[in-house]
């Protein structure tokens, strides 16, 4: 069993305006193949023309498009038992 991933670098808040992109970044203590996954306030998100999720190593990065006054709200990292929101 591989040891649980920790996330060592937690999301920071972003303000930005509608049309802008909105860019989230966490770090992990180290790689896994464990799920990990985004969420906007209770929706869980999917990389699609709106949103671009990247794994680059230890870094999890979303990007959302083009945001709207609808997107605001929290966004929150999981991986395992740990979590991140900003």
């Amino acid at each position: 069993k591989e040891p649980e991933a920790t996330i060592v670098e937690t999301l920071k808040d972003v303000t930005s305006y509608e049309g802008e992109d909105a860019m989230f970044e966490c770090r992990l203590s180290r790689q896994t193949t464990q799920d990990a996954q985004w969420f906007l306030g209770d929706v869980p998100l999917q990389s699609n023309e709106m949103n671009e999720i990247k794994v680059q190593g230890t870094r999890h990065t979303l990007i959302l498009r083009k945001v709207t006054l609808e997107d605001c709200g929290s966004i929150t990292f999981k991986v395992g038992q740990h979590t991140s929101a900003a």
